[in-house]
């Protein structure tokens, strides 16, 4: 089993990376409206506010202070709709 700090620092990037995917993928969206592709960029920044939702969610059922998962400073709902 992986040790608690090692752990810790995983959950901590990997909510940096999927915050940072997630307000890409807005940009992307935001600069596809009319394109060909603009299904597919809506398609994946849905995807990204779920997940970044279902995280925070899961967090605050575990009692997991969204800082400690770099999340605490996006709010899905306003910023990747």
């Amino acid at each position: 089993m992986t040790d608690e700090p090692s752990a810790r620092l995983y959950l901590r990037d990997l909510g940096q990376l999927i915050k940072e995917m997630a307000r890409d993928a807005k940009l992307d969206r935001d600069g596809s409206v009319g394109g060909s592709d603009q299904d597919l960029h809506l398609g994946r920044l849905m995807a990204l506010h779920e997940v970044v939702s279902l995280m925070q969610e899961q967090a605050a059922a575990f009692g997991i202070d969204l800082r400690d998962l770099s999340l605490a400073d996006i709010d899905p709902a306003e910023e990747l709709t």
